[in-house]
C-alpha cells in the first residue's frame, strides 16, 4: 500500500506516521522545502513534542514522483489552500483515484465543503473522496493515545476501504455515508469553539461553556438539515464528539485562539499568537453566507463573526444573546 499525504502540518505528520507504522509505504508533499528538509533531518516536528517522524517516511516536493503509483493520496492541508494546492496537482492525479480529505472547512464564495472542491477541481477524473473527520487531536495521535474518527462517502464499500486502512489498535474508524453532514460538522464546531474560547477569556465559567456547546449544535443542527444533512450525524463523533473536544481543549488552536481574544486581544492578534491556522475563522464567512441563503437563526455564529470580523466588544456581544427574545428550547 502506498499512501501520499499531501501537508507536513500536524495532523497530516500525525496521520502519516499512524500510517508508516501500520507498513504503509508512506510519501508526505509540501511546497515548502525548507520545512521538508528540517522533517527529514530531525525526524521530529516542533508543534508535535516528543513524536518521532519514522525513517521509512520519505518527503517530497516533486508533484509527479509523489503522485505517481499512490493508491491513496490524503489531503491534510489548511482549507484555505485546498483548491490551489490540488489544482497544482491535478495534472498527475489519476482516473479513478481515491483521495482520502482530512481537511475541515468551507470554501467562501461557493460554498462547497472540502470533498466538494477536491471533486469540482478533479471533476474530468472522476476520482472516489473520502471524509475523515472526528474529535481527533493530533496531539494525542501522535503519542498513540486512543482516538476514534469518521471516513464518511456517499460510496459505503470506498468508506469501508479507508476504514480499513486507518484503523490500529489506537484509531478505532466507523463509517457514515453522509458526508454533507460530516464536513459541515468539521466546520462549524470550529466557530462554536471560538465562542467556548472567548467566554473563557471573558472569565465566565463551566455554566457558560455548556450553555455555548449545547445551543451551538442546535445551530449547527439546523443548518445542517437546512442544507440536507442528516441529523443523526451531528449526534455522533463528527458532530457532538468533535465539538465537544474542540470546544474544551488546550490543544485546541481555535479554543486558545478565543480565550485571548476575550482576554482582550485583537483578532489578528490571537491568530498571529497561535502560530498555526484558526479554521474557524477561516470558516466565518462561508458560514455566514448559508446562514442567510438558507434564513437560518444562528445567533452564537453571528456573534463570534462581530467579534472577529467587525469589531464587536466581545461583553457587548454576551449581553445582547442573553437579552434575546424568550424561545422554546425543543420547539426551537
Amino acid at each position: 500500500m502506498k499512501i501520499g499525504v499531501i501537508g507536513a502540518g500536524t495532523w497530516g505528520m500525525a496521520l502519516a506516521r499512524l500510517l508508516a507504522n501500520k507498513g504503509y509505504e508512506v510519501t508526505v508533499y509540501s511546497v515548502i522545502e525548507q520545512e521538508l528538509r528540517e522533517l527529514d533531518r530531525t525526524r521530529a516536528h516542533k508543534n508535535l513534542p516528543g513524536m518521532v517522524i519514522p525513517e521509512s517516511i520519505v518527503f517530497s516536493s516533486d508533484k509527479e514522483a509523489f503522485c505517481e503509483g499512490k493508491d491513496i493520496l490524503l489531503n491534510v492541508v489548511p482549507s484555505v489552500f485546498v483548491r490551489p494546492t490540488i489544482s497544482d496537482l491535478k495534472e498527475y492525479i489519476k482516473e479513478g483515484q481515491i483521495i482520502v480529505d482530512a481537511t475541515k472547512g468551507i470554501e467562501t464564495g461557493t460554498l462547497y465543503t472540502m470533498s466538494q472542491v477536491i471533486k469540482d477541481v478533479l471533476k474530468e477524473k472522476k476520482v472516489k473522496v473520502v471524509a475523515l473527520s472526528g474529535p481527533t487531536h493530533a496531539e494525542e495521535v501522535a503519542k498513540d493515545l486512543p482516538t476514534t474518527i469518521v471516513a464518511a462517502c456517499e460510496d459505503p464499500d470506498t468508506a469501508r476501504y479507508a476504514q480499513n486502512i486507518f484503523m490500529t489498535d489506537n484509531m478505532r474508524v466507523y463509517t457514515n455515508e453522509d458526508v454533507l453532514g460530516v464536513e459541515l460538522c468539521g466546520a462549524l464546531k470550529n466557530i462554536i469553539a471560538l465562542a467556548c474560547g472567548i467566554s473563557a477569556g471573558l472569565g465566565f465559567g463551566d455554566n457558560a461553556k455548556a450553555a455555548i456547546i449545547t445551543r451551538g449544535m442546535a445551530e449547527m443542527i439546523r443548518l445542517g438539515k437546512a442544507c440536507g444533512a442528516k441529523q443523526e450525524t451531528f449526534s455522533g463523533l463528527a458532530g457532538i464528539g468533535d465539538l465537544i473536544v474542540t470546544a474544551t481543549s488546550m490543544h485546541s488552536r481555535n479554543n486558545r485562539c478565543g480565550i485571548l481574544i476575550g482576554q482582550g486581544e485583537e483578532p489578528q492578534t490571537a491568530i498571529r499568537e497561535i502560530g498555526m491556522v484558526v479554521e474557524g475563522v477561516n470558516a466565518l464567512p462561508a458560514a455566514m453566507e448559508l446562514m442567510e441563503k438558507h434564513q437560518v437563526e444562528m445567533p452564537i455564529t453571528k456573534m463570534v463573526n462581530g467579534i472577529v470580523n467587525e469589531g464587536t466588544d466581545p461583553r457587548e456581544a454576551v449581553i445582547e444573546l442573553m437579552r434575546r427574545d424568550k424561545k422554546n428550547e425543543i420547539n426551537y
